[in-house]
């Protein structure tokens, strides 16, 4: 479910939205709805269902909101205790992780920010506190934060030590800089920080893969900021050793990707080490639709971790030349002992993110962020 909010997901050739909102799932909000008084869930379903088809996965929401605020109090802090009151049971607190809930559920938080973002500040607070114990709130808590920064963060101060995992969970996901399908938010992004050195402790994996996914976004706008923070969360020493690593590793995906020197020395891969490499490629062309096949062999002036990744550099018929960077795998090198890598990349015909063009290529071999050895080939159609 990867590919976004109108793509398909899972592989199943379904369409995410359809997954997601179907006759199924919308007739389990309505029967969660029919324990307020006066709820009509034919009415409901009739004024929903007609309108799923061809709708995109977040549009959907707004047409169940609208729906169903036909049939609530129009004022809000009314309206909000209706919601509340028709909540379906809280996530199992027992998971550790992956734990999101169902996206039916994220109607409270469409319907806080429209009628409680500029009048009702306080009480939509405390609606998607209660609705993000059954569905992450993430995306609904970002307007807040725009609209009335300080005292949006000082709510999230207090749910930093709150007892249920989702709501500290919120407190880094809603405020990553650069949340996936979520609107941007106008915070500085190292004024979370303070909040992440409280989390990163935590002893949920939900919560702890959310700081590593938030660190990794600041890495690409204030990179020497996570660096430091890393670094300084190891001499606290209030995580283990494995969790820190796992949230290190993770972190720093993008800068290691980089090549950013302490970026690598914090993953365990010290860019320092002389490393030479020999790189052959198998054939001087290769058509699209087939396979570039390479070998290299590595050799280190001392013993070293070493990440091998590679790069192509793509020839355009502008003349531009686009670059991307490509894992292999990470090993340990010994002293002056000779170790061999063999790869393959395949050159995939209308690949979702490039188009290969016949033309001329590089191949660029790199060893903990370092370029090491190139070489050329031809691309033939």
């Amino acid at each position: 479910m990867a590919r976004g909010p109108d793509g398909a997901g899972g592989g199943t050739g379904v369409s995410l939205a359809d997954q997601l909102f179907n006759p199924d799932s919308i007739g389990d909000l309505a029967r969660e709805y029919s324990v307020l008084p006066g709820f009509d869930p034919d009415r409901f379903l009739g004024e929903v269902l007609p309108g799923l088809p061809g709708t995109p996965l977040l549009a959907r929401l707004d047409l169940i909101a609208d729906a169903l605020e036909r049939q609530l109090p129009r004022a809000f802090p009314a309206m909000a205790e209706v919601l509340e009151a028709a909540m379906p049971p809280e996530l199992d607190p027992s998971l550790k992780d992956n734990d999101f809930g169902r996206f039916i559920h994220a109607v409270p938080g469409v319907l806080a920010v429209r009628h409680g973002l500029e009048d009702h500040r306080e009480r939509a607070l405390d609606l998607l506190h209660r609705a993000t114990r059954r569905f992450s709130m993430e995306f609904y808590i970002r307007p807040f934060l725009n609209r009335w920064p300080d005292e949006t963060f000082a709510r999230l101060e207090r749910w930093v030590e709150d007892d249920k995992y989702h709501v500290r969970r919120l407190v880094s996901e809603g405020t990553r800089p650069r949340l996936p399908w979520a609107a941007n938010i106008r915070t500085d992004p190292e004024r979370p920080l303070p909040l992440l050195d409280r989390l990163h402790a935590d002893d949920t994996r939900y919560v702890t893969r959310s700081v590593a996914n938030h660190l990794n976004d600041i890495s690409k706008i204030v990179p020497g900021a996570v660096t430091s923070r890393l670094v300084q969360w190891a001499a606290e020493d209030r995580q283990t050793s494995k969790e820190l690593g796992w949230i290190t590793r993770h972190a720093l995906r993008t800068a290691v990707k980089r090549g950013e020197p302490e970026a690598l020395r914090l993953v365990g891969c010290d860019p320092d080490v002389a490393v030479a490499a020999d790189l052959t490629v198998a054939a001087p062309s290769v058509r699209i639709g087939a396979a570039l096949e390479f070998e290299v062999v590595l050799t280190a002036e001392a013993p070293v971790t070493a990440m091998v990744d590679y790069r192509i550099a793509f020839h355009r018929p502008s003349g531009r030349v686009a670059e991307k960077v490509f894992k292999i795998k990470t090993l340990k090198l010994e002293a002056k002992m000779d170790e061999r890598v063999s790869a393959r990349h395949l050159l995939k015909r209308n690949a979702s993110t490039f188009t290969w063009h016949p033309g001329p290529h590089r191949l660029i071999l790199q060893v903990n962020g370092i370029d090491r050895a190139e070489a050329r080939f031809g691309v033939t159609d």
